[in-house]
């Protein structure tokens, strides 16, 4: 009996340049971003199979990194959304404190409710709403 198998592509870094897919690298990013937060060893694994699955899925033979990026943030959005928003900081290279407060805007308007503690405490004063001295 013959079995398809479906390789990963190889990823194509921002700088051009072209590297095979290595598993380590993407643990060690969602290691990054999941650093002492609430997430189970499980949980991880899986979503590093998830990531892996949409790769093998693309049916792709190369693939930029930035869409690799984009399946770790949908995979991170659900695990842990202080996780997600770490990742997205450097991923998408905010600029200021502008573009970070925009993205947690952006999460908590989307998903509300989901059992996750707000992004920004009830007694944090979001920057520019303070008392003025």
């Amino acid at each position: 009996m013959e079995t398809i198998e479906l390789k990963l592509p190889v990823i194509i870094k921002t700088d051009g340049r072209r590297e095979n897919f290595d598993a380590r690298k993407l643990r060690h990013g969602f290691d990054r971003a999941l650093h002492k937060r609430p997430v189970s060893e499980e949980q991880v694994e899986a979503a590093v199979r998830a990531v892996i699955h949409q790769l093998r899925m693309t049916a792709e033979r190369e693939l930029d990194s930035r869409k690799v990026g984009e399946f770790v943030m949908i995979e991170l959005r659900k695990l842990d959304h202080v996780a997600f928003v770490r990742f997205a900081s450097v991923y998408r290279a905010f600029e200021d404190v502008a573009d970070f407060r925009e993205e947690l805007d952006r999460l908590e308007r989307e998903l509300p409710g989901e059992g996750q503690l707000s992004l920004l405490g009830a007694d944090v004063v979001p920057i520019g709403k303070g008392k003025k001295r």
